[in-house]
């Protein structure tokens, strides 16, 4: 079996972004280690499944990465945030402030909202329709 375990988010400040994730968005805190070269291995992970897929919230190295925070995907929505009570997880998070980009819309794959993190980054809020 192969799955996607993480992915890496670039990011300003690691303890800005813990708390952005686990106070707005309700991720858990997986790890948060040292390393010997003064950064941090910090994983977050929505639902309570410790195998699902996590991001990696790595600080920002060098000017080319820095330009990279908040347009990773070039403006596209780049992740996709799925929940099983979409009007519970939107009144929750916009109550802790999460900026979402338009009202909440019924398609036929589901209810969807897209929001943007603290560094501008697109994801949908995504409750699939049942089939």
């Amino acid at each position: 079996m192969t799955r996607i375990a993480l992915v890496t988010l670039v990011v300003d400040d690691y303890d800005e972004a813990i708390r952005f994730y686990t106070d707005a968005l309700g991720f858990r805190l997986v790890e948060d280690a040292p390393r010997p070269d003064g950064s941090r291995w910090v994983v977050v992970r929505p639902g309570e499944h410790q195998d699902g897929t996590g991001l990696l919230l790595a600080r920002a190295k060098g000017d080319v990465q820095r330009d990279r925070i908040g347009d990773q995907t070039g403006g596209r929505v780049g992740f996709f945030l799925h929940t099983d009570d979409f009007a519970r997880d939107h009144a929750r998070m916009v109550a802790a402030g999460v900026t979402f980009l338009e009202e909440p819309r019924h398609e036929p794959y589901g209810s969807v909202a897209v929001f943007q993190d603290l560094y501008g980054n697109r994801w949908d809020l995504l409750q699939p329709a049942q089939r």
